[in-house]
């Protein structure tokens, strides 16, 4: 489930304009006033640039991911965070202790339903994750072979990504009811990536990355596809659905200490 610095640092600008913000002030308006923060998948650190101001400044950031080389980078640009080099799929060695609220982001689509059991049978804080891919796709102009390519994009999705069987565009739906069996009060927001012109460079390594997976699902015109589509790139636009997601745990519902 790795991925390039060039990558995360290229979908950073559309990630922070896409997160809704009033869950993020939501999940904020959560924790203690000097809290610590579990981010997992954590990459370059973009959760904590996401969530800056509206978080205290005393926040305790524990970063987790299984790549050394992103938490590198992530160690320089959110110096003060504790750096936790680990594979997410092994639940029960992730940092547990202290913990005020259980972020992600672009994580759960990753992610298998019995690690959603797991990781909600873990920890009693609220869970905060965003960007989760939920099969979605629109492109304008729009071209015959758009919806064979996102159907073949979203099977490759669901293909095993280091944990198992992925959970891909299920995954909202299947958090919703994970987080909702373990007693969590589970809230759902849009977080669509609505791309112009202006975001090409990010538009030509999202279109390569659809055709390879589709490609690798035998999708024949994924190549032509992508062809055509990098032909208009100076035109391009699209939207690529996602959703955020806050689930709350009983005991702040009603009224406990945070």
């Amino acid at each position: 489930m790795a991925f390039s610095a060039s990558w995360l640092a290229l979908r950073e600008p559309a990630d922070q304009a896409a997160r809704d913000l009033g869950l993020m002030q939501k999940a904020a308006a959560l924790v203690s006033e000097t809290p610590t923060v579990l981010d997992l998948g954590s990459g370059t650190g973009s959760t904590v640039r996401a969530f800056g101001s509206l978080l205290p400044a005393s926040t305790n950031w524990t970063l987790v991911d299984i790549d050394a080389e992103l938490l590198a980078v992530a160690g320089q640009m959110v110096p003060a965070a504790s750096l936790h080099k680990a594979d997410l799929g092994e639940v029960n060695q992730l940092p547990v202790e202290g913990i005020d609220l259980v972020t992600g982001s672009a994580l759960l689509d990753l992610v298998t339903e019995q690690w959603l059991k797991e990781i909600s049978q873990r920890y009693e804080a609220p869970f905060y994750f965003a960007l989760t891919y939920d099969g979605r796709m629109r492109w304008e102009p729009a071209a015959s072979e758009d919806e064979q390519i996102t159907a073949s994009f979203n099977l490759h999705q669901q293909k095993d990504k280091g944990m198992g069987e992925a959970l891909g565009p299920r995954a909202v739906q299947v958090a919703v009811r994970v987080f909702e069996q373990a007693g969590f009060e589970v809230f759902v927001a849009d977080s669509d990536w609505d791309l112009t012109s202006a975001d090409s460079d990010l538009q030509s390594e999202l279109l390569r990355g659809i055709a390879s997976a589709a490609n690798e699902i035998g999708n024949l015109a994924s190549e032509q596809w992508l062809e055509d589509k990098l032909q208009k790139i100076d035109s391009l636009s699209c939207t690529i659905g996602h959703k955020d997601i806050l689930a709350i745990p009983a005991r702040l519902l009603s009224g406990g200490e945070k």
